[in-house]
């Protein structure tokens, strides 16, 4: 009897301390519900982590290996600096011609999971579209577009605006250089390429709505290299030795290498040569008497507008299709003004 009685009290401890078991399991079926809760709330906190811990931004320049495009970079690292949070890795091809080189990067960041957004200037635009299609990371385009569902936004210059800016400004200055029959003949950059073609119509329609002649069949491409522009504008002196009101050119490296081309022809002693970016060179060019004027963009806000839009979308925000960084024409009263401004943005 003694034996029964021990074992019925066994099993009632038994089922006590599974009753309380069972009370513990509740509230871990409980807690567990709460746990689900949070790694949705946590899922929030890593975002919010991640926004204050600061996102990783990839910048693919055309190139890094001239003045203009270092501003570019500058304004880019400025972002960083000016924002630790965020890391900011700048790269581009050795060329404004290296196009696989340039593709092979955009292709190896995109495939890497190394970063949370993207900068691209692309060489080849509709070859870059390509490589971009699917991505869900926010990709901005900055100076020249991507017609691309994935590029969110286009930071950069108007550069038909631009173009016809410089245009007009140059025909008034051949007015006042003393030229009756003003024509103008562009040194061009990359055949095809969207942004030379838009600075080329920008071109011709200030100098025709200034009143001048554009000469649109005598257009001389030269892959926006200096050394190309001295052979292009031998040939242009060669076509026309009575002289030339303009040459304009798609960036100031082509537009000074025309004018030292042409600085011991007599017939080319008034000719206005217009060039587009306005960097220090060409400032000092102006300054020196050796180039007339210059389209200045904005490359350094390019390049901190540029970041600063990608942190804008990942953190959620809706941005403008174009930004534009603005434009304005230096001449010689304002070429001291705006080298002491480039001078102080590469300090």
């Amino acid at each position: 009897m003694k034996k029964i009685l021990a074992m019925l009290l066994a099993c009632m401890m038994v089922l006590g301390l599974a009753a309380c078991g069972g009370g513990d399991d509740a509230p871990a079926a409980d807690q567990g519900g709460a746990q689900a809760d949070t790694p949705a709330d946590s899922g929030d906190a890593p975002a919010d982590s991640g926004s204050s811990e600061g996102y990783k931004i990839d910048v693919i320049l055309k190139t890094t290996a001239s003045e203009y495009w270092g501003y570019v970079v500058a304004g880019a690292k400025a972002f960083e600096a000016e924002h630790p949070e965020h890391t900011v890795d700048v790269k581009g091809a050795s060329s404004e011609t290296a196009y696989e080189e340039q593709l092979n990067m955009i292709q190896t960041d995109l495939g890497s999971g190394s970063y949370d957004g993207f900068v691209i200037a692309p060489l080849q635009a509709d070859m870059v579209k390509n490589l971009i299609a699917g991505q869900t990371a926010p990709i901005v385009a900055v100076d020249t577009d991507i017609d691309a569902p994935e590029v969110l936004s286009f930071v950069g210059t108007g550069n038909e605006a631009a173009g016809a800016l410089g245009g007009a400004a140059a025909v008034e200055a051949a007015k006042a250089a003393g030229w009756t029959d003003i024509k103008c003949i562009e040194i061009a950059g990359v055949q095809g390429d969207s942004t030379n073609e838009a600075r080329m119509a920008g071109y011709k329609k200030g100098v025709e709505e200034a009143g001048g002649t554009f000469l649109d069949g005598e257009v001389q491409y030269a892959n926006a290299v200096a050394d190309q522009a001295v052979a292009c504008m031998e040939a242009i002196m060669q076509n026309h030795p009575e002289g030339i009101a303009i040459i304009c050119a798609n960036n100031d490296d082509m537009a000074m290498a025309a004018g030292r081309a042409a600085k011991s022809n007599a017939a080319y002693e008034n000719t206005i040569f217009l060039g587009f970016d306005g960097i220090q060179s060409a400032c000092n060019a102006i300054l020196e008497g050796n180039l007339t004027m210059s389209v200045c963009q904005q490359g350094y806000d390019m390049g901190y507008m540029a970041c600063e839009a990608v942190v804008k979308a990942l953190n959620g925000d809706t941005l403008e299709e174009f930004i534009d960084a603005g434009a304005t024409v230096v001449d010689a009263s304002t070429a001291q003004e705006r080298l002491e401004t480039l001078q102080g943005y590469l300090k």
